[in-house]
């Protein structure tokens, strides 16, 4: 079911956090609302589930109008940080509570609600209280309990965010399962953004209550519209750009950079405001300088290394350039001996690099 918000104002005493936003989410697909504390994220999927009633606009399910329809009437399924379990009753029990909330048969619902806790992995394990469970389980238990009414639409606020790196990784691939075989439309809140490239169908990137960008995440991530969906989606090198310089090259323009030129893909004819180039950090090439009179190509900017950071497979570099801070992820076992704190570096801006708007 295709889910849509029309023109929602928002206030909190008598500041507008939303200000006639629209936005919709798409039948069947998984869509997350991306960023940091404070922007919002929650607040619209509260909206969703009918606990925040908006000053104005809409809220639509398919073709019905839902803005005021109370909670207990959306037949919205919703998995919270902190679980919100029923402490004392048992998983099973925890699972039916939804099922016979409305009318089913108390066998069903227990057929149902052991199969349900069987597809999420807690196959045996229905008769045990929360308490005895660990932290992955009981996130399993909401989330059986969330699907289990068959809803038509699932929120899931930072359900992972309580979890350790290892099981937040595997939560997240059996939630992506889950909602694949239902083909439930999902809407999932979240400041994490490795969580936001790998669950999601679609991204709504947020800034204080502005959509900044909707798409796809590899879109998102190869072409954002904005140095602040560039930093927050991926963490990207924002590079200050001096000028224009003319280029004959189709799909590309020449900035002036550092008292260098860098070649980026162009964004067409549209003028932007605060153009600076966003470069994200694994596909900047970087290179011993070696010759102190080496002669800089085209792309290339000079830089000392300030910082290493072994990471595994990856090793991170921090370099001062006179285009400011820049920051390099390389492949371990494909970059040779390291460099060290205090050399001297070459950097290459990649022609995949993106000119966006500034803060």
């Amino acid at each position: 079911m295709r889910i849509r918000l029309e023109g929602v104002t928002q206030r909190y005493d008598g500041v507008a956090l939303f200000e006639g936003l629209d936005l919709e989410f798409p039948d069947g697909r998984f869509f997350t609302l991306l960023g940091p504390s404070g922007c919002g994220k929650t607040t619209l999927l509260r909206m969703l589930a009918g606990f925040v009633l908006p000053d104005a606009g809409r809220v639509w399910f398919g073709d019905r109008d839902v803005t005021a329809l109370p909670v207990h009437k959306r037949g919205v399924g919703m998995v919270f940080q902190d679980y919100a379990l029923f402490p004392d009753r048992s998983a099973l029990a925890n699972v039916m509570y939804g099922l016979q909330a409305r009318g089913v048969g108390t066998a069903e619902a227990k057929a149902r609600a052991r199969a349900m806790l069987e597809r999420v992995g807690l196959a045996g394990l229905g008769e045990r209280s929360p308490a005895t469970l660990s932290g992955g389980q009981r996130q399993r238990v909401a989330m059986a309990r969330a699907l289990v009414i068959n809803p038509p639409l699932l929120l899931l606020d930072e359900p992972l965010a309580a979890l350790d790196v290892k099981l937040r990784v595997e939560m997240r691939a059996m939630v992506r399962e889950l909602q694949r075989e239902s083909g439930i439309t999902t809407v999932f809140v979240t400041h994490d953004q490795e969580e936001a490239l790998a669950l999601s169908d679609h991204i709504a990137v947020m800034d204080r209550g502005r959509i900044v960008q909707v798409g796809d995440p590899a879109g998102i991530y190869a072409d954002p519209a904005t140095s602040y969906a560039a930093d927050f989606l991926g963490s990207a090198n924002l590079i200050a750009v001096d000028s224009e310089l003319p280029c004959e090259e189709a799909g590309l323009a020449r900035w002036r950079v550092a008292g260098g030129a860098v070649l980026v893909a162009s964004r067409g004819a549209a003028p932007i405001e605060k153009p600076v180039i966003a470069a994200r950090r694994e596909q900047i090439g970087l290179r011993p300088k070696g010759d102190a009179a080496v002669v800089l190509r085209e792309g290339e900017i000079a830089g000392r290394v300030e910082a290493v950071e072994f990471r595994g497979s990856i090793t991170g570099y921090r370099v001062r350039t006179a285009a400011g801070l820049m920051h390099v992820d390389a492949w371990s076992v494909q970059h040779g001996e390291p460099l060290a704190r205090g050399d001297e570096v070459v950097l290459s801006v990649p022609r995949t690099a993106r000119v966006v708007e500034g803060g």
